[in-house]
């Protein structure tokens, strides 16, 4: 883990809530290595109320332009701050933190299930398994069309899926409608996005025997596992989602018990 400042090198304001920001090491400094999984802690400052720095997951790693991507959605003040960032702006970050995605080396089928921001971390997973020559499928779903994003990168590394609530794109209802779930079958799964997303997930892999790891999305603060306030009941007890994870094999988790 190092602490680094990073430039500002371009904001993209994807829809009302969400920006996707690109950055690089203030110094040129070379990027420390960062996997699928893994997250980032921003300082955010000028934000009268937000003292801790924010937790982002890794969106995409572009190592020929030395770039950081992070899909950062408008929840709060500090995340606000974060989005309103001008190109050449500063950010000092903590990079990387948490443990990634577990990438199998024997072939198989995958799925990448991500609802929300949280497709964020399955960008940069379906590129390492695309670099890795493995064909996966993603299955984003949202609101409405305006919140499946980045759907154009996404395609670049697999086939796209999409469900939304009010039927604007792809199916109409929620990801584990899509009858790609009853027509394909498939030997790893791996997903993040609201929890009850990830437990109807959970349970679906559970019932076929499909090894299965979700990135949870619990609020965190320190990164360093001393706020205790993204810990996480588990089979191995009470666990820091920031330190132990953000990753979980699903049979680690108590969500189905």
């Amino acid at each position: 883990m190092k602490q680094l400042d990073f430039t500002v090198r371009s904001n993209d304001k994807l829809n009302d809530q969400n920006h996707l920001l690109k950055v690089v090491p203030s110094d040129n400094e070379q990027l420390p290595e960062m996997l699928p999984g893994q997250f980032v802690q921003i300082l955010v400052e000028n934000a009268q109320h937000t003292f801790l720095r924010r937790p982002i997951s890794i969106n995409n790693i572009v190592p020929e332009r030395n770039e950081i991507w992070l899909l950062v959605q408008s929840v709060g003040e500090g995340t606000q701050k974060l989005c309103e960032m001008a190109v050449g702006g500063r950010l000092n970050m903590l990079v990387p933190l948490g443990n990634s995605f577990t990438i199998p080396s024997n072939p198989g089928s995958y799925l990448l299930v991500g609802g929300g921001v949280g497709t964020a971390p399955l960008l940069f997973l379906g590129k390492k398994l695309h670099e890795r020559g493995i064909a996966c499928d993603f299955l984003l779903g949202g609101a409405s069309e305006k919140n499946i994003l980045q759907r154009s990168d996404f395609t670049a590394y697999g086939t796209l899926y999409c469900t939304t609530e009010d039927g604007s794109l792809g199916e109409k209802g929620y990801v584990t409608h899509h009858p790609v779930l009853q027509h394909k079958k498939y030997d790893f799964i791996f997903t993040c996005g609201p929890k009850p997303m990830m437990v109807a997930v959970a349970r679906y892999a559970h019932e076929r025997g499909i090894v299965c790891e979700a990135s949870l999305e619990n609020l965190m603060a320190c990164g360093f596992g001393a706020c205790l306030c993204c810990v996480e009941k588990t089979t191995r007890g009470n666990l820091c989602a920031c330190t132990e994870g953000p990753v979980f094999d699903i049979n680690e988790l108590t969500w189905l018990d």
